[in-house]
C-alpha cells in the first residue's frame, strides 16, 4: 500500500504548526510570561526556541521523511542491524496516547466556554461567581464526559475522511481562521491598551531589568527554556509523522525555522490579547492557569459587546486545542496502522472507541475520581498525566533524537544532514556540527533534570 503524502506545502507548515500551536501557546505562554516578568521572559524564550527548538524538529522531520514510515517503524528503516534505538517508537505511540487522554477534557473545556460564552452564561457574573460557574463545570461528571467525547468524535471524524480530503482540508481552513480571529482580538485589545496609557504593551513588549530582578533571572531563562522545549510538542515524533508525509523539495531546517515562527506568532499575539485587556480592567497578570477560564471572562463582561469578543476568542482557544487533537490523531492512526496493518477507518473506530475510554479517568478528575491526588492536595489525575509527558516523555524523547541523529552508533550526522539539506531553503551548515552534537544533547538533558528537580522540590 503506498504511503498518503499532503496535498501542499502550506498544508504541511499549517498541520506542523496546528500540532505545535495548542493549548501551551494561548493559555501557558502568557501566564508565564506575565508570573516571569513580561518583556525579558519574551526576549529569552524567542532565543531558546531558535537555538533548541528548531534543531531537533529539524531532526525529529528528517527521520520521519527519510524512512516514510510512522514512529513505530522508521527507526526499524535507519538503525544499524542489532540496535534498539526503535523501542523509542513504542514510547512514541504511549506518549501520544497519554498526551490526547489529558488534552481531549480541557479541549472540551474550551468548547463548553465557548457555548457558555455565546450563549450568555457568564454574562453580569462577577469574578467570584465565574470561579464557582468553572469549579461547576469540572465538577460535573455528565458535562466533562459528553464535551470529552465530542472532541474525540471530532478528532477521529476528520481523520477518517483521509489525510488530504480530512485532516489536511479541515486543519487549512480552522489554522486561516484562527489567525485571523487571533488578530482581530489583537487588534481590539491594543486599541484598548493605547486609550488606557499602553502600560500592557509595555509590560510585555519591554524587557524590564527591575522587574525580572524581583522575579529572579535564573527563573525567568529556566521558564523561557522549559517553555520554548515544550511548545513546539517535538519528542514523541509528532513532528516525524508529517515529516513522512511530504517530499524532498524544501530543506527542512528552512521548514522549522517557518513553523517556528508560526508557533511564536500565535503565542505572543494571544498575550496581545489579555495583557492589554488585564492592565485596562486592572486584573493581575500574574494570576496563573486561571487567567483564561476565570479572569478574562470577567474582562470581557466589563467591555462593549464583551459578549462578542469573548464568544472569539474561547472560538480561536477552541480551534487551538482542536488542530492539536487533530494532528495527534493523526500520529496514532498512523502508528496503529504502521503496527496492525489497519485501514484508516478501522483505525478510526479502534481508536476512537479506546480514546474515549482512556480520557475518561481525565474527564473524571475532578469529579467521580476527586478523591485520586496523585501528588498530594490540589492535584487529579490530569495532573499525573500531564507530568508523564511533559517531564519525562518529551525531554527525553527529544534526547533520543538527538542523539540517534548525531552519533555513529545512531543514524549518524552525514546521513541526518544529507536529508535534512535536500531541497531549498536554510539548510544545516558544517559549523552546526559541534553545538548539535555536544552542546544541544546537554541543553536537552538540563531541561529534563531542571524540570524533575523543579517537580520534586514544588511537591
Amino acid at each position: 500500500m503506498s504511503r498518503e503524502h499532503l496535498g501542499s506545502r502550506l498544508g504541511f507548515i499549517l498541520i506542523s504548526a496546528g500540532c505545535a500551536i495548542g493549548i501551551g501557546n494561548v493559555w501557558k505562554f502568557p501566564w508565564v510570561a506575565g508570573e516571569n516578568g513580561g518583556g525579558l521572559f519574551v526576549l529569552v524564550y524567542l532565543f531558546f526556541l531558535l537555538a533548541l527548538g528548531v534543531p531537533v524538529m529539524t531532526m525529529e522531520f528528517s527521520i520521519g521523511r527519510a524512512a516514510q514510515k510512522s514512529p513505530m517503524k522508521l527507526y526499524q528503516q535507519l538503525e544499524k542491524k542489532g540496535h534498539k534505538w526503535h523501542f523509542h517508537g513504542y514510547a512514541c505511540l504511549a506518549g501520544n496516547y497519554l498526551l490526547m487522554m489529558f488534552y481531549t477534557t480541557v479541549a472540551g473545556w474550551m468548547l463548553n466556554y465557548f457555548v457558555g460564552m455565546a450563549g450568555g452564561r457568564f454574562e453580569g457574573m462577577g469574578g467570584e461567581q465565574i470561579k464557582l460557574a468553572f469549579d461547576g463545570m469540572m465538577a460535573d461528571p455528565v458535562s466533562s464526559v459528553v464535551y470529552m467525547g465530542i472532541v474525540v468524535a471530532i478528532g477521529f471524524g476528520v481523520c477518517a475522511l483521509g489525510l488530504q480530503g480530512g485532516l489536511e482540508k479541515v486543519t487549512k481552513v480552522m489554522m486561516l481562521a484562527l489567525l485571523v480571529i487571533l488578530v482581530v482580538l489583537a487588534g481590539n485589545s491594543i486599541i484598548i491598551d493605547i486609550q488606557n496609557g499602553g502600560e500592557g504593551l509595555s509590560f510585555y513588549l519591554l524587557p524590564d531589568i527591575e522587574r525580572a530582578e524581583k522575579v529572579g533571572f535564573g527563573n525567568v531563562i529556566v521558564a523561557a527554556m522549559n517553555q520554548a522545549f515544550f511548545t513546539l510538542s517535538i519528542g514523541i515524533g509528532s513532528m516525524a509523522i508529517f515529516g513522512s508525509y511530504i517530499g524532498k523539495e524544501r530543506a527542512l531546517m528552512g521548514e522549522s525555522v517557518n513553523i517556528a515562527l508560526l508557533d511564536t506568532f500565535v503565542a505572543v499575539c494571544s498575550g496581545l490579547i489579555i495583557f492589554p485587556a488585564c492592565f485596562a480592567h486592572d486584573v493581575p497578570v500574574d494570576s496563573g492557569p486561571s487567567l483564561v477560564f476565570v479572569t478574562l471572562p470577567t474582562v470581557f463582561n466589563e467591555l462593549p459587546a464583551g459578549r462578542l469578543w469573548g464568544s472569539l476568542f474561547f472560538v480561536f482557544m477552541s480551534f487551538a486545542a482542536l488542530s492539536t487533537v487533530l494532528a495527534v490523531f493523526e500520529n496514532i492512526l498512523s502508528c496503529t496502522s504502521d503496527a496492525f496493518g489497519w485501514s484508516r477507518k478501522k483505525a478510526c473506530i479502534i481508536n476512537g472507541i479506546g480514546m474515549f475510554v482512556l480520557s475518561l479517568p481525565c474527564a473524571l478528575g475532578s469529579s467521580l475520581l476527586k478523591g485520586f491526588k496523585p501528588f498530594g492536595e490540589g492535584s487529579a489525575v490530569l495532573d499525573l498525566e500531564d507530568f508523564i509527558v511533559s517531564n519525562v516523555l518529551l525531554p527525553l524523547g527529544c534526547l533520543v533524537i538527538v542523539i540517534f541523529c548525531v552519533s555513529r552508533y545512531g543514524w549518524g550526522w552525514d546521513k541526518f544532514t544529507e536529508e535534512a539539506n535536500i531541497g531549498k531553503g536554510l539548510k544545516i551548515r558544517k559549523w552546526m556540527r559541534g553545538y548539535m552534537t555536544y552542546i544541544l544533547p546537554l541543553i536537552v538533558a538540563a531541561v529534563f533534570v531542571i524540570g524533575m528537580v523543579n517537580f520534586i522540590s514544588g511537591l
